[in-house]
Parts: C-alpha cells; structure tokens; sequence
C-alpha cells in the first residue's frame, strides 16, 4: 500500500505517518526526518541542508526528489510519505517514477487544520528553527508551492480530506477508517 500524507506544516503529518506506518507495517518516509539526520551528522550536505531549514526555505528540488525517489524504490512493498512532494514538479516525478515502476500512489490523505492550531502546534514543538519568522515563511511557502500539489493529486485520483484536529488517536481513527473503507471498496 503506498499512502501519500499531505497537508500543512504543523498539521501532524509525521506523528501521524509514524502510527500508521507501525500499524500497517510499511515505512515511514520522512524527507524532513532524512535531512535532519543529515543536519545532525554535520556533513556538508547537513550543513547546506541546515541553512536552507533554518530560514524556512525549501531545499532545492533535485536533492528533495532525489533523496524520496530513492527510499520509495526502496521501499518495495509500500510506503507512507510524508513532506513530499511539496511541489508540482516533485508529485509529477513520483507519479513518473512510480508508474515506470508499474506502482501508484493507492491512498493521498489531505490532513487539515485551522491555522492558528497549526501554528501554536509548530511553537509548542520546540525545534530551533520552529520560530514565529520561520513558522510565517513555512506557510506562505506552502501556500505558493505546496498547496497546488492537492490539485495534481485530485486530477490523478481521489484525495481523502481528514480533520486534523483532535486527539493523535482520534485523527489516526478518522485516517485508519478511510484506508480501510478505500480497501474494502476495491
């Protein structure tokens, strides 16, 4: 089963991906959870990618897509994606990427939420670069490049839209019931 978790920053994407990933057994691919590994090693990539993240700018597409597209073809038996892609041109590279590979994208869950909960949810995080400058930037960035990223998905399938808001295990529920229902109506 290959999911695709969309929707803005702060929305809980990643917990989200996490719980579900565990549920079904398939992993959780993380472009955000990549980079800060990077960071963390203080490579030269880290390093770049850092200064990128820590001004709320998007890491350039090539090393974004090239980073996804090579833990989904290594994820052969499913995935769960989270934070990417961000961008029209990243969607149509997995969608070539996994149609060359005779796949497709099964579920696209479209997480939402107010965006003064997303935002006191970003503060609340506690990461360095989690700051109300960066926080702004994130969302204007997300409405610019990443929000339209929805349309190429509803042009290609359905997109599933799931409230955001609650309790983790109220939304993991709300999400759980709609892959299942999308299984059961195969």
């Amino acid at each position: 089963m290959n999911i695709v978790l969309f929707g803005a920053p702060g929305v809980g994407k990643g917990t989200q991906a996490a719980i579900l990933a565990e549920r079904l057994g398939i992993p959780h691919i993380s472009t955000g959870a990549i980079f800060r590994e990077a960071i963390a090693s203080g490579s030269p990539i880290g390093q770049e990618l850092k200064g990128y993240l820590d001004n709320g700018i998007l890491v350039p597409d090539e090393v974004t897509t090239a980073v996804a597209l090579d833990a989904v073809a290594a994820a052969e038996h499913g995935f769960i994606l989270d934070g990417f892609p961000r961008n029209s041109a990243q969607a149509q590279s997995l969608y070539d990427a996994l149609t060359a590979a005779g796949r497709s994208i099964d579920h696209v869950i479209y997480l939402t939420a107010p965006l003064d909960e997303l935002t006191e949810r970003m503060m609340k995080r506690g990461r360095t670069d989690d700051t109300p400058e960066v926080i702004r930037t994130r969302f204007e960035v997300y409405e610019r490049e990443t929000a339209p990223v929805l349309n190429f998905f509803r042009r290609i399938d359905s997109v599933a839209e799931i409230n955001g808001v609650g309790e983790i295990d109220e939304v993991q529920e709300r999400i759980l019931s709609e892959v299942n229902q999308a299984v059961d109506g195969d």
